[in-house]
């Protein structure tokens, strides 16, 4: 629990980490990128997660023996791959309502993404995406552990996590050795990454758009929080990409957002964590993000960038959608609302996770995140009643 705050009511999935074969984000791995996760952190893994390594040193052995395989085969195919349309980036804050838009926009027939089997097997996912899920689905939970939000192999999935199992270095990272110094803290926004490193990243991150497109052709609809401080890099790949960038009220982010690192530590690390420096890590890693996101926010077109409110997406989500679409030029709104409205009708009866401050942390959180909480327009403090999607 985060000093200063108290949980009321939400969703938890107790015994998660005990059950040691359910599958987590770094079964998909390739040996490379495994290996060297566990040299950087000293192998430093507890004993009560030592089957939980083991099993994924089995299967980065597997993933990258399938990668070599896919390669081989579909090689080819995609590398000539075009991506016609240039992605369109869901971006914000952990916890600001990512997930909620990421869902809404992948409703439109004409838009792809990658789901979470194609995060957890980027590697291989063309060449074993349309066998493995169905043959793995009884192992994956029908329910995320930090927010009772569904899960599923087919449902849209943060492409971070891919980026994590092809090897390439992430803020991620940290999630499985937390009690270890934050790791790979420059690329959260890559601007103190090497020019060589830099396009490593970009070459990978292309690749897997390629492997996406090479699956299901269409406009890639992609969300990770850290893209949030990576415009720059991402408009040089695709400079006509869009952006979706979501906020939400800052006395309701912090919580939230504590608590989501808290249940990932738990649960997906491989050590038992003692979340030192926790709250600290929250408070500066959204100064970080947002000192980048408005130095770059300048270098995309009005016409590719929209701002939009969890609130008001919550409140009046088809008016939003119909904005949404409209400032950023996609057209065919009429043919998507019919599925929007019914996913949020499905959406009804979902609780979101309570939480109190004490006036204490309220006060740190104003200090702490002011400029973001005037830029938005979340002065004075609304009512933190809800957690983020």
């Amino acid at each position: 629990m985060a000093h200063g705050t108290k949980p009321g009511a939400g969703g938890s999935t107790g015994g998660y980490r005990d059950r040691f074969w359910i599958p987590r984000f770094w079964d998909g791995m390739n040996l490379p990128g495994w290996w060297r996760l566990l040299v950087q952190n000293r192998f430093a893994v507890a004993p009560k997660c030592w089957a939980m390594a083991l099993i994924i040193s089995d299967l980065a052995t597997v993933n990258s023996a399938l990668g070599v395989l896919q390669n081989l085969i579909y090689g080819r195919r995609i590398r000539r791959a075009r991506i016609e349309e240039h992605p369109l980036f869901i971006i914000g804050h952990w916890r600001a309502g990512t997930t909620l838009l990421h869902e809404l926009m992948v409703l439109d027939r004409r838009h792809t993404y990658p789901d979470t089997y194609a995060c957890f097997a980027p590697n291989h996912f063309v060449l074993t995406g349309r066998v493995f899920p169905k043959m793995l689905h009884f192992l994956m939970p029908s329910q995320r552990p930090m927010d009772n939000m569904q899960a599923g192999w087919a449902r849209p999935q943060e492409d971070e996590f891919a980026l994590c199992n092809m090897g390439l270095p992430s803020p991620y990272l940290t999630i499985a050795f937390p009690n270890r110094p934050a790791q790979c803290r420059e690329y959260l926004d890559l601007e103190g990454v090497a020019p060589d490193e830099l396009r490593a990243w970009q070459r990978q991150f292309e690749w897997f758009l390629k492997c996406l497109t090479a699956c299901h052709p269409g406009r890639i609809v992609l969300k990770s929080p850290p893209h949030t401080a990576r415009i720059k890099p991402i408009l040089d790949l695709w400079p006509d990409a869009r952006f979706v960038h979501i906020v939400r009220d800052p006395y309701v982010l912090f919580p939230s957002t504590v608590n989501l690192w808290k249940r990932l530590y738990q649960d997906e690390g491989l050590q038992i964590p003692t979340c030192a420096g926790l709250e600290e890590h929250v408070f500066e890693t959204l100064t970080r993000m947002y000192g980048a996101f408005e130095r770059q926010r300048e270098l995309v077109r009005p016409s590719r960038l929209c701002d939009v409110r969890y609130e008001e997406l919550v409140r009046d989500p088809i008016g939003q959608m119909e904005r949404i679409y409209g400032e950023l030029e996609l057209g065919g709104f009429d043919q998507a609302r019919p599925a929007i409205e019914a996913h949020m009708a499905a959406q009804a009866d979902y609780k979101t996770n309570r939480y109190e401050l004490t006036p204490e942390l309220r006060d740190e959180i104003t200090r702490r995140w002011g400029a973001y909480a005037e830029r938005y327009g979340y002065t004075p403090p609304l009512a933190a009643s809800q957690a983020a999607r």
